[in-house]
């Protein structure tokens, strides 16, 4: 009879012991990464930030060009500009989304 109560414990997934002891892993392997500091998390915001601003700034331009050359009713700057900022976003999220599923699992490329 005291087989069972086991089984059942072992088909529930893992046991609070074993989730403490990954999280115990994780922040510890954090830790002993020095890269990680303030200057880290300041500089990966300006990786973000750069990576919103270029393409934006090359909409405003390439649509600055556009309008200068073939004027016109609609406005191709107003438009690049969306467009590059969009753009931008959607690279700045992919990237941050990488960022942390490589930090979760620790296979971290340098």
């Amino acid at each position: 009879m005291t087989d069972r109560p086991r089984r059942e414990s072992s088909r529930r997934g893992p046991t609070l012991a074993d989730r403490v002891g990954a999280k115990a892993a994780r922040k510890l392997a954090a830790q002993r990464d020095a890269s990680h500091g303030v200057w880290f998390g300041l500089g990966m915001m300006g990786v973000i930030g750069w990576s919103v601003a270029i393409p934006t700034v090359l909409g405003a331009v390439l649509g600055l060009w556009l309008d200068s050359r073939y004027p016109g009713s609609r406005s191709w700057t107003l438009a690049l500009l969306v467009a590059g900022l969009v753009l931008g976003c959607v690279n700045a999220c992919r990237w941050v989304a990488k960022e942390d599923k490589a930090m979760r699992n620790g296979d971290r490329d340098e």
